[in-house]
């Protein structure tokens, strides 16, 4: 069998990619403003908001919460964010003695207040820890964005924006556009 020469491999990725960002703009036009919107409001009222991913999805709940405090594209005020895959003793300590369903649940009992809102990111919606953050955090009364693939997460958030794809390559680089979107929405609607 004679290999696929690379470019043709990539041409192939790309047009994948630009299917799934396609199917994307359709979920985007139900669940964008709702989340922009859930999002101020928490911003609003006086309320921080929470990040959570394990994994790919770490890194992309973490790079949400370093533009929240730092800056987007814009100079504003820091707006409060925290990133709860980001402290190593909290994760390690919690994953030792209570397992690691729990790491970021128990993070929510700690620091999530009703006018808080959790953003949960899972490429599968399978992640156990994720899910059970998502569900304690609904029981505390904060608002729940999910940022998810395939079938969007089992706990049922508030809204929930889903990339149309199993592909966890795909998925991956539709959060980050998601992320972006959601940050220049942010920046728009609030206070500098």
């Amino acid at each position: 069998m004679i290999a696929e020469p690379s470019f043709m491999r990539t041409y192939k990725l790309l047009g994948e990619h630009g299917k799934v960002l396609t199917e994307l703009s359709k979920v985007l036009d139900l669940a964008y403003d709702p989340a922009v919107s859930m999002i101020t409001h928490c911003l609003a009222q006086g309320g921080k908001i929470l990040t959570c991913g394990n994994g790919g999805s770490a890194m992309q709940a973490q790079h949400m919460a370093a533009e929240f405090v730092v800056r987007f594209e814009t100079d504003r005020r820091a707006l409060p964010c925290i990133g709860l895959s980001a402290d190593p003793a909290i994760v390690t300590a919690c994953g030792n003695d209570y397992g690691y369903t729990r790491i970021f649940s128990r993070q929510v009992e700690a620091y999530g207040n009703p006018q808080d809102c959790l953003i949960a990111f899972s490429t599968s919606g399978k992640s156990a820890n994720v899910n059970e953050a998502v569900l304690v955090a609904r029981n505390r009364g904060l608002v729940t964005l999910g940022i998810s693939g395939n079938k969007g997460l089992s706990s049922g958030p508030d809204v929930d924006i889903i990339v149309p794809s199993s592909s966890t390559a795909r998925i991956q680089e539709m959060h980050l556009l998601i992320v972006h979107l959601l940050l220049e929405g942010v920046d728009s609607r609030v206070p500098a």
